[in-house]
């Protein structure tokens, strides 16, 4: 088995067709055609199910996809040890993160201080950014919450009030904060189920034995910001995701503590990796200058 062709067939299969990973691998399309018809009959298998321009994994397609994973990952590592002797001036880090407001200060800090690592950014929920690290399709994640789980490195960064906003002509926009007493009966526009910024504020209303009226699920930010904005509701969002508009008036809650966290997440096994290690110490520096830790215990990141 050639590693050209389980690179093509690793390609197809991330890229979701021929011509997508063509164009990662910067190689024709026929070349990765006949990789992979290669591999299938010379072990006489179907990795894919042709249906037009798309590709869709088989059993078999998918069990090779999780090992050729581990194959890349390690082929990463590999690339690790050999920019830790040479210098570290190359190489590729990928990190999932929930939202662009916690890691673009980390990721500013660590292109500074290693410019020649290429880092890839992806946005998605809690689950994807962890689906991202166990299947090594990312390095690292940043996320809001982490449940205890022995085969994850976890990092406590930074922990958030969550505030509510409203509409400048809502009856509570003139005030300088808001109780959670307040907001009884009000309509509310929220993030979908499992948001950790809904979970943290529907905890507290819970303890304070307050109802409010939730009038839509939204699972997107900025889709909540212009529901706000044309009046349909309160949002609901941490401090630091709030963006200032004149439409809109933010509102601390005054008598009650409810944050979101932010922590920076690796797998246990590839906490020592020279590239994540890197990523680690720089958010270490960040914390050094001011970040503030939520509850979760500090690890160190092995030597």
């Amino acid at each position: 088995m050639l590693y050209t062709q389980i690179r093509s067939f690793h390609a197809v299969a991330e890229e979701g067709g021929f011509t997508a990973a063509a164009r990662a691998l910067n190689v024709s399309q026929p070349t990765i055609t006949i990789q992979v018809k290669s591999l299938e009959d010379y072990y006489n298998v179907e990795l894919f199910h042709r249906r037009g321009r798309k590709v869709v994994l088989t059993e078999t397609g998918r069990a090779l996809l999780d090992i050729t994973r581990r194959i890349m990952s390690l082929e990463a590592e590999a690339a690790d040890l050999l920019n830790a002797v040479g210098g570290f001036h190359s190489g590729h880090l990928t990190v999932m993160a929930v939202g662009p407001y916690h890691v673009t200060e980390m990721l500013a800090g660590y292109n500074s201080r290693f410019p020649g690592i290429k880092v890839s950014v992806g946005i998605g929920n809690s689950q994807e950014a962890l689906d991202a690290l166990f299947s090594f399709r990312a390095d690292i994640a940043v996320l809001a919450q982490v449940e205890e789980d022995p085969r994850l490195f976890a990092r406590p960064f930074s922990r958030h009030p969550v505030v509510v906003f409203v509409n400048k002509d809502h009856r509570l926009a003139g005030q300088k904060s808001v109780s959670l007493a307040e907001l009884s009966g009000e309509r509310i526009v929220l993030r979908e189920s499992g948001s950790t910024t809904r979970l943290a504020f529907e905890r507290a209303l819970g303890e304070a034995g307050i109802t409010v009226d939730t009038v839509m699920e939204i699972g997107s930010r900025e889709a909540i910001w212009m529901a706000v904005q044309r009046g349909i509701g309160i949002g609901v969002v941490s401090d630091i995701e709030f963006v200032p508009h004149p439409l809109l008036r933010a509102l601390p809650i005054a008598d009650a503590d409810v944050y979101t966290y932010a922590h920076v997440v690796c797998l246990a096994e590839r906490a020592g990796s020279r590239m994540v290690k890197a990523f680690f110490q720089v958010v270490d520096g960040l914390l050094a200058h001011g970040g503030v830790t939520g509850p979760s215990v500090r690890q160190e990141v092995p030597g």
